[in-house]
């Protein structure tokens, strides 16, 4: 079979269809009709609207010739779009510089009020109630979204939380293997479905550590060892990995439950904010 990624995926599905078993054609079936609305799919969405397991899923795009669902969703896409689409999506290049600007405002804005819309306040409360009785608060993120889950770790720090950030995988796991009842995971991933954060946070699920993940796909492998999930409205095709209003959403979240649980803690929040503060002052001129 030639290099997949140089070959319509639509075309490898139909050249290979009669070898597949039942349940893979019907993931085919599905994929034929609806490949527009794969590419935005988690592989735990996939399963469920066409009705088998994530296994037979994996296996079909094995029998493609990708590695994964990730992989055969970036070959579809591509194949989707042209090459100025896939890097600037409903951006036209005869776009003003000004009007790039009001477009990706106002996705930006339009992520963050679908994010708000998306928040259901008892999971926001139980969310902030942990926060505050944890022992200590661990961020565990890889690639940008591992940048994010710094920028948790930071913000909770300056309020004075006992908190930490894991973003290399073996570390991770080792980790989440010490974690405890009295210890929170905020695992932060776009696609719910980044394999070291997944195995890392199923350890801590083990070892009974409370859970939240902050994801852009309320059916993914991450939702699976969650108790409590809040979602970031913004979805990412294959192509715009690290998008920022991806990030700006996720951003936002973490926001609110930085200031919610500060508002409960005052007296420490105000403390810690004048000693983190004054410790950097002689690093400003």
């Amino acid at each position: 079979m030639p290099k997949t990624e140089k070959v319509n995926p639509l075309l490898i599905i139909k050249s290979v269809y009669n070898s597949l078993t039942k349940t893979e054609q019907k993931v085919a079936d599905y994929i034929m009709i609806h490949h527009e609305e794969a590419v935005y799919s988690s592989v735990t969405d996939l399963a469920e609207v066409v009705g088998v397991g994530e296994t037979t899923v994996l296996r079909f795009c094995r029998k493609l010739g990708y590695r994964g669902f990730q992989e055969f969703k970036l070959a579809v896409a591509q194949n989707l779009m042209e090459v100025d689409e896939q890097v600037y999506g409903k951006i036209d290049e005869q776009d003003s510089v000004g009007i790039v600007a009001k477009k990706i405002a106002t996705q930006n804005v339009s992520a963050l009020n679908d994010t708000v819309a998306l928040l259901r306040e008892s999971t926001l409360q139980a969310a902030v109630d942990k926060i505050n009785s944890a022992k200590k608060i661990y961020f565990f993120g890889v690639g940008s979204s591992g940048v994010t889950a710094l920028d948790g770790k930071h913000r909770l720090m300056r309020l004075g939380y006992n908190t930490e950030h894991v973003s290399d995988s073996h570390i991770m796991s080792m980790t989440a293997s010490l974690l405890g009842e009295e210890d929170l995971l905020i695992a932060i991933s776009s696609s719910g479905s980044t394999k070291d954060v997944v195995d890392a946070i199923e350890i801590a699920k083990e070892n009974n550590a409370c859970i939240i993940c902050i994801t852009n796909q309320a059916r993914s492998p991450i939702t699976k060892y969650a108790d409590l999930i809040l979602l970031a409205a913004n979805k990412e095709s294959p192509f715009e990995g690290g998008i920022f209003s991806s990030k700006i959403a996720q951003l936002l979240l973490l926001d609110i439950l930085a200031t919610n649980a500060a508002l409960c803690n005052k007296e420490q929040a105000s403390k810690a904010i004048k000693s983190t503060a004054e410790s950097v002052l002689d690093k400003l001129y």
